[in-house]
């Protein structure tokens, strides 16, 4: 290791990290010494900032390692953070050694520097405080399959000592698992120390395939309900926390997953571990919903604090528009939610809405928002006279922002009714509130008066793209004139940047955007994938013609964003090639979640929309 005073040997000039030169990095390792917490904190957060920049490693990353090394042992107030830093340096995939590029990576010159250092960082296994004793133990773990031969006796002996006597059974289960690195003995079912037993039960599921074992799963259920408070601030060499692992791990078999977080939610649901858990497997497993659900519901009495109560609420509401019947116990207890504080009662709201009780249409009345009557409207579309009453009103309030464009988009499901809000929507479009989404509107209303086609053919020339496109089209069709969406379209495709975008306008104009298709048929054979989408697609709304079309769509079909929008644009052309089958058979029978999706209540899921989708088109003969 190297001290202060040896910073100058090292050419930091010619170094980088991820902000360019490393000249400030002597500056910051300077400042690590300074009798300043909050000095040395600034410092050992810049130093995560641009020698290990989320994730990324540099020139000057395994230069400063010896440094920070030197800084462990004389900065002993923050001598956990700065022996994590060196942890998450060295940090790599043990796979990744093998490889031909391993040698010349920054990571390979940042594992050399740490293996040297080890040793006379090892006695902070025995500092008196604990997240130093685990940090350390982090550290060896990400060195462990690189550690020399001869270093490897009397650190793996010194973590034996660890995984025996320390008073902290925490860390003796971090000792068995390091030593497990080693290639030790890891089947400690048997322990008196429900950690170490757990320890053990993950690394047998570690090395098992799905279905787990029933008596491993058995050990984490009873062992793995209360969380362990310091692993958030002590993430192991793939940066992951031991918690964030065993989720990982139940997250892969369902059946074990849902048997364990039942278990754990019985057991108080300490730290909404078991909810957590259940909410991960219906993000990740398909058909779940109604055992998450349950499960969520059983979990709502332990949440601790409004914000863990309004995080399941909100979980719950996303799923809940999964269940084909939401029984009456849970609507029930949605309801009684909804009469509580007003985070936990927007979410319980928002729930029953999703539950499609009619208890809560009365509610949202009573007490609406925009994101509530949004949800309403698309839940209760046959309470239209109910509703569209209230969001005319809360348009005529003066929203503005996300709050004004949930207000608008929520008389979509309204058809015809939705002129009504017309008044409202002109003093949008006038006032440039929720322009865009108004102007659509408008122009889907159908109601054409000299004031709004002015006000469109004004929007037309706004210095925002995406306003003109929309007001443009939506000119069109009030008056059946072109013109203006031509020469709005000729300009924008003529440009560079959101071609895709703008293409996706088109289709109200069909085959009235004929004199475009000289600028879109090149767009087929473009390198961006969103871009030949958006050009197939808008070919197919303009000549009606499927021919040249599907070929680029089929090929951009697969489980992703772009991908799911190839398989819509394929939908409504109603061919589907005979090749593609077998990849719309495995989209619709995966039990697997294909595109993965945030549970935010309200938002869909893209992975459902996948599989209906993948059914329409196998049911076309």
């Amino acid at each position: 290791m190297k001290s202060p005073a040896e910073l100058d040997d090292v050419p930091w000039h010619a170094l980088t990290h991820a902000y360019g030169s490393a000249d400030d990095v002597p500056e910051l390792i300077k400042a690590l010494y300074q009798d300043d917490d909050e000095v040395v904190d600034e410092s050992i957060y810049e130093l995560y900032g641009n020698i290990h920049h989320q994730g990324n490693s540099y020139s000057a990353s395994a230069p400063a390692v010896p440094f920070l090394a030197h800084a462990v042992l004389h900065v002993p107030v923050k001598r956990a953070e700065l022996l994590m830093l060196l942890a998450v340096l060295a940090d790599h995939d043990p796979a990744d050694v093998d490889m031909p590029h391993w040698p010349s990576g920054f990571v390979a010159d940042i594992c050399v520097e740490v293996c040297r250092v080890l040793p006379e960082l090892m006695p902070c296994l025995r500092d008196a405080e604990r997240g130093v004793r685990r940090a350390t133990l982090r550290l060896v773990a990400a060195v462990a399959d690189l550690l020399p031969a001869e270093q490897r006796a009397p650190i793996v002996a010194q973590i034996e000592c660890v995984y025996a006597t320390d008073p902290v059974p925490a860390l003796r289960a971090d000792a068995m698992v390091v030593l497990a690195r080693f290639g030790g003995e890891t089947a400690a079912f048997d322990s008196p120390l429900p950690e170490v037993r757990l320890a053990a039960a993950m690394l047998a599921v570690q090395r098992s395939e799905p279905p787990y074992p029933a008596d491993l799963v058995n050990v984490i259920a009873e062992d793995g309900a209360e969380p362990d408070p310091g692993d958030d601030d002590f993430p192991w060499s793939d940066t992951m926390t031991q918690d964030q692992r065993l989720t990982r791990l139940l997250t892969e078999d369902p059946d074990a997953g849902l048997t364990v977080a039942a278990r754990w939610i019985t057991a108080g649901d300490l730290g909404s571990r078991g909810s957590w858990l259940a909410g991960e497997i219906a993000e990740t497993w398909r058909d779940r919903e109604p055992a998450v659900v349950d499960l969520l519901l059983a979990a709502l009495p332990h949440q601790r604090g409004v914000r863990n109560l309004g995080a399941r609420l909100r979980t719950m509401g996303h799923w809940i528009e999964r269940l084909p019947a939401p029984d009456a116990e849970l609507r029930d207890t949605l309801y009684q939610y909804s009469d509580a504080d007003e985070e936990t009662a927007e979410a319980a709201l928002a729930a029953l809405v999703s539950s499609r009780d009619i208890r809560a249409l009365n509610l949202v009345l009573r007490r609406p928002n925009a994101r509530l009557l949004a949800a309403a409207a698309r839940n209760f579309p046959k309470a239209a006279d109910q509703l569209i009453p209230v969001i005319r009103r809360e348009l005529a309030a003066g929203a503005t922002g996300n709050e004004c464009i949930s207000l608008v988009q929520a008389l979509l499901p309204f058809g015809a009714a939705a002129r009504q809000a017309q008044p409202e929507l002109v003093v949008c479009l006038e006032t440039r509130r929720a322009a865009i989404v108004a102007a659509r509107q408008l122009g889907a209303n159908g109601v054409a008066t000299q004031e709004i086609t002015d006000l469109l053919h004004a929007a037309a020339d706004s210095a925002d793209p995406s306003l003109r496109a929309t007001a443009s089209v939506a000119h069109h069709q009030l008056t059946g004139d072109s013109d203006l969406a031509l020469h709005t379209f000729e300009e924008l495709l003529s440009g560079t940047g959101r071609t895709h975008w703008y293409l996706s306008f088109l289709e109200p104009l069909g085959n009235a955007a004929t004199p475009l298709l000289p600028r879109i048929e090149p767009l087929l054979e473009a390198r961006d994938e969103w871009t030949r989408m958006a050009a197939a697609e808008a070919l197919y709304w303009i000549t009606g013609s499927p021919d040249r079309a599907v070929p680029v769509l089929a090929e951009l079909v697969s489980p992703t964003p772009v991908g799911l929008r190839a398989l819509k644009a394929l939908a409504a052309t109603g061919q589907v090639p005979e090749e593609l089958r077998p990849t719309l058979r495995s989209f619709f029978f995966s039990p697997r979640r294909l595109i993965p999706n945030s549970p935010l209540s309200g938002q869909g899921h893209q992975d459902e929309e996948l599989r209906t989708l993948a059914r329409t088109l196998l049911a076309i003969g």
